[in-house]
């Protein structure tokens, strides 16, 4: 699970990546059970929008995936991206395991190895809890209007 802001545009960044077979939007990293959308909005359930993706490892692979998640927002803000404010908009992985965890504490490294980014990368790498669905009518938003988001810094 990736939360990278909106979760409108994050989805469709990753619904245009070959190998991945489906996305949901939703909230995570919380502590609010079946969360809603306004509840999201307000702040006070401490949920990131985020996308939950599934992928074909032997087309892609989870570090192709991050590669797609760090070029395609600003992981230097903290709760924003763009005009998007507030910590349902952080940056963060919500690995599944060991081997997530592992590689996106590697990317993240590299990252400021390189320093590709001038300022510190702020992104939450933690632990996957449980993923809420969004509402029905946020999922596939842009692709169900024949739209594909760019989010690419």
């Amino acid at each position: 699970m990736f939360a990278a802001g909106c979760f409108w545009g994050v989805e469709s960044v990753f619904e245009q990546v070959p190998g991945v077979v489906a996305t949901r939007v939703g909230y995570t990293g919380g502590h609010a059970a079946e969360p809603t959308y306004d509840q999201v909005c307000s702040g006070r359930t401490g949920h990131a929008e985020a996308v939950e993706v599934t992928y074909d490892p032997g087309q892609v692979t989870y570090e192709q995936l991050l590669d797609v998640f760090w070029n395609n927002h600003d992981p230097t803000t903290r709760n924003r991206q763009g005009w998007d404010v507030g910590a349902q908009y952080r940056s963060a992985v919500f690995f599944g395991g060991r081997e997530q965890e592992a590689a996106a504490l590697r990317a993240k490294a590299r990252l400021e190895a390189e320093g590709r980014f001038r300022k510190p990368i702020v992104t939450e790498i933690v632990p996957a809890g449980t993923f809420w669905p969004a509402e029905e009518y946020h999922q596939k938003y842009y692709s169900r209007r024949g739209m594909v988001a760019s989010c690419k810094l």
